[in-house]
């Protein structure tokens, strides 16, 4: 049930299974976006608790600690107690969620029932990890194990926080590596909760460990620690770009890279305009627009284009904004002032640039950080709002011609991590999708995410694959043995 009172009860750093301040004893206001007014002061992690956090899972990560010591299937276990737990306090985490993001509370108690799954995939994946045998030549015996990392980084965004733990939690501890987690600072209420239900699933002292805290100082102590084996970062492309230099110049650790996007969503002209304009509304405002596969730039063949931006016009108007725990809002808040302020530059600037500005545009009441949803026609490539990320609600309507115009116009950007396309030529479907320069392509749908599929981007959208086996494998070094025998056998 939701909850809009929902108690704020740990603000502490989570180091070795205990919560404890800050070495410097500072802290930081994290703030309900709903309101603009703080929840809680949260304790602020720097270098000093780094290193504490770091030392508390390189020890538990020692060759005779338990955890390297437990059976892949215990590991396993473990992932599905912690998803029986969240199980339990579902409606808290998602209370908690839409206190500290503004996402309304049927979505985030739709995150939450998603993160038990992906957590009970990985706990399934657990003992599933081997290696192979090998036919090398002479009297030798050759195989390869699989061995988890070490010590990881992580650090996870503001937009999905529960979702992005996770994703990340899972495949680590999977693998059978310890973690040290640092949250968005806007959003670090779900994480803290999450620690407390590891200690209480029963995973052993320093596996987990999670540093609320700013980028440039927990996040920057990270991405630069020479013990930690390797950093996974969902964020913007400027900060993967910091991470990968940092573990680049400390210790050359590993680095997988889940960033923004441009994303492009095709309608044909042979698609059902109802049909279309409702995947690519879902496609574009879920989450308040504060997505990184946000299909912001819908091209729209030139034969349907005007029926289809009524269409979307329609949607958009119908769209309910409002507080997260008021029934029937399906729209929240933006996450914070700074964003909210640079959702209406970019609204500013599409209208200055010659965009049509059909509906939205305009801010929503007099407390918090609520926009209308907005879309912009007759959108061209050069366009400012064609070409950067917004990370808003705001719905970019682009006119093609031909479908081999659409593809080469998709490709033309630095970003590559989504893509989609309405049709009902399956010739269509598969030529787009195979053309189409990203990493995930979805045919008469949008946002299709699933736990057992690998999800990452091409070109500056990052680098190595989120969910699926491809995560776990992140997580892996692999090894190989050979051994001489008497003779060839």
């Amino acid at each position: 049930m939701a909850n809009p009172n929902q108690e704020v009860k740990y603000t502490q750093l989570f180091i070795n299974n205990q919560f404890v301040d800050a070495v410097s004893g500072k802290t930081f206001p994290t703030v309900n976006p709903s309101t603009g007014k703080k929840l809680a002061d949260i304790a602020e992690a720097d270098k000093a608790d780094v290193e504490l956090a770091v030392k508390a899972a390189k020890a538990a990560f020692v060759r005779t600690s338990t955890w390297r010591q437990m059976d892949a299937s215990a590991r396993g276990a473990l992932l599905w107690k912690l998803s029986t737990l969240m199980e339990r306090d579902a409606s808290v985490l998602a209370s908690l969620e839409s206190l500290d993001n503004g996402k309304p509370f049927p979505n985030a108690m739709y995150d939450v029932q998603g993160s038990i799954k992906t957590f009970r995939y990985y706990a399934g994946l657990a003992d599933k990890v081997g290696g192979d045998t090998i036919p090398s030549d002479g009297p030798h015996f050759t195989y390869t194990r699989k061995e988890p990392v070490g010590v990881v980084g992580q650090i996870i965004p503001w937009n999905y926080p529960l979702a992005m733990l996770s994703w990340k939690w899972g495949p680590a501890l999977a693998a059978g590596c310890t973690v040290v987690m640092k949250p968005a600072e806007q959003t670090p209420l779900t994480a803290l909760y999450m620690a407390a239900l590891s200690k209480e699933a029963g995973f052993p002292d320093g596996v987990v460990n999670v540093v609320p805290g700013y980028g440039p100082t927990a996040g920057g102590a990270i991405s630069s620690h020479p013990e930690i084996r390797k950093v996974a970062f969902t964020g913007s492309v400027e900060v993967g770009k910091v991470i990968m230099a940092a573990a680049a110049t400390s210790n050359l650790k590993k680095v997988s890279l889940e960033l923004g996007g441009k994303s492009p969503l095709v309608i044909c002209e042979d698609a059902n305009v109802d049909q279309a304009a409702m995947i690519a509304y879902m496609g574009v405002f879920e989450n308040q627009g504060q997505c990184c596969i946000a299909a912001t730039r819908t091209f729209v063949h030139e034969s349907i284009y005007d029926q289809f931006v009524q269409k979307a016009t329609d949607l958009a108007k119908a769209r309910k904004v409002g507080n997260p725990f008021t029934e029937g809002t399906v729209h929240g808040p933006q996450i914070d002032d700074t964003q909210y302020k640079k959702i209406l530059g970019y609204i500013e600037v599409g209208q200055k640039e010659g965009a049509k500005l059909v509906t939205g545009g305009k801010t929503v009441g007099t407390e918090g950080y609520f926009i209308e949803p907005t879309i912009f026609a007759n959108v061209t490539d050069d366009m400012t709002i064609a070409k950067e990320e917004i990370f808003g609600p705001v719905q970019s309507i682009i006119k093609y011609r031909t479908l081999d115009e659409a593809i080469e116009r998709a490709n033309s950007t630095s970003f590559g991590l989504a893509a989609g396309i309405v049709t009902n030529d399956i010739n269509k479907a598969l030529t787009f999708s195979h053309a189409v320069e990203a990493g995930s392509v979805w045919v008469n749908t949008y946002l299709a995410v699933v736990n057992q599929a690998p999800f990452g981007g091409y070109k500056q959208s990052g680098i190595g694959r989120e969910l699926g086996k491809d995560s776990l494998e992140g997580y892996l070094e692999t090894k190989s043995v050979t051994v001489r025998l008497p003779a060839k056998i």
